[in-house]
C-alpha cells in the first residue's frame, strides 16, 4: 500500500495554470458522475481501511490527496493560504474554527492540514448511520452531536472535546448547523470558543470555499460539480482566547465574509 506524501513545501499553493483535466472526464463531457464514481471509490477504501484500524497518518493524506487530484482532474482551481500559521502551530492541539460550504471540505482536510497537526472532527450524530463514513469517522475519534438539544450537544463537545485536547490532538468544528453555500453569521454559533476556552487551548480560525460541488435539489450529497469556482482554503493565525471571548468569535465571523466576499469576486471576473 502506497503511503500519503505531503503536497506542499510552501505557505500557498495554486493549482498550476497547465494542469490538464482527465481523459475520462473529458470523454463524459464533464458530467458530475466521474466525479462522483471516483469520489466513492476513495471514500470506500478510506472507510475500509478505517475499519481495519490502519487509517493512520500516512493513509489519511494518502486518500485525502487522491481527492484533491480529483478535484484538479475535473478541472477544478485550489487555491490554499496560511499554511505556515498551520506549521506554526507545531502540533500543538488547538481549536480550528470555520465556515461549512459543502462535503468537499472533509474530503481535502487531510491532505491540507495533516502534515501538521492530528485532528478529529465534530459531526452530526446522523452521519454515524452512513456506511464507510461511520467507519471514518470513528477511526479518526469524530465527537458526534445531535443538533436538536444545544445543551446536550455543548455538554458532549466540552466533555469529549476536552479529553482530545488534553490528548494532543486538534478539533475541527463547522459552528453552522449545517454546510451551507450563503454564510449566516447569525446561525454561526460559539461553541468552538467556548470549547478553546475550557481547555485552555489556542483557536486557529479558517475559511473556505469549496462550491465546486454543489447541495443537490433532489439528492443533497450529489449535487453539481462546478469547475468554474474556485476551490480555497486559508487559515489565520492561532489566537488565544481572551475574556469571554466575543471580540474574537466577531473577528473569525469577519475573517470568513471577508474572505468570501475576495473569492466570489475572483469567480465572477473568471
Amino acid at each position: 500500500m502506497e503511503h500519503g506524501q505531503y503536497l506542499f513545501a510552501g505557505d500557498n499553493y495554486d493549482t498550476p495554470t497547465d494542469m490538464r483535466k482527465s481523459m475520462l472526464y473529458r470523454l463524459s463531457l464533464g458530467s458530475r458522475w466521474y466525479f462522483y464514481l471516483n469520489n466513492f471509490g476513495v471514500f470506500a477504501r478510506t472507510g475500509r481501511c478505517g475499519r481495519r484500524g490502519k487509517l493512520d497518518k500516512e493513509h489519511q493524506i494518502y486518500y485525502s490527496n487522491k481527492n484533491f487530484r480529483l478535484v484538479e482532474k475535473c478541472g477544478g482551481r485550489i487555491h490554499l493560504r496560511g499554511l505556515e500559521n498551520l506549521r506554526a502551530v507545531s502540533g500543538e492541539p488547538v481549536v480550528l474554527i470555520g465556515n461549512h460550504m459543502s462535503l468537499l471540505e472533509t474530503a481535502l482536510f487531510h491532505a491540507v492540514a495533516r502534515e501538521y497537526i492530528d485532528f478529529t472532527f465534530v459531526i452530526k450524530q446522523s452521519l454515524l448511520a452512513v456506511p464507510f463514513f461511520r467507519d471514518i469517522m470513528v477511526s479518526l475519534g469524530a465527537i458526534p452531536v445531535g443538533r436538536e438539544n444545544p445543551r446536550d450537544d455543548l455538554r458532549a463537545v466540552l466533555g469529549d472535546g476536552k479529553k482530545i485536547l488534553e490528548s494532543g490532538r486538534s478539533i475541527i468544528i463547522f459552528p453552522q448547523s449545517t454546510r451551507s453555500e450563503e454564510f449566516d453569521a447569525a446561525k454561526f454559533n460559539s461553541i468552538g470558543i467556548k470549547l478553546a476556552k475550557s481547555a485552555g487551548v489556542r483557536v486557529l480560525p479558517f475559511a473556505l470555499k469549496t462550491d465546486f460541488l454543489g447541495n443537490g435539489k433532489f439528492l443533497r450529497d450529489m449535487g453539481p460539480v462546478r469547475p468554474q469556482r474556485g476551490v480555497h482554503f486559508e487559515f489565520a493565525p492561532a489566537r488565544p482566547v481572551e475574556g469571554n471571548g466575543q471580540v474574537l468569535q466577531q473577528e473569525i465571523i469577519e475573517f470568513i465574509q471577508s474572505r468570501l466576499a475576495l473569492w466570489q469576486a475572483m469567480d465572477s471576473k473568471s
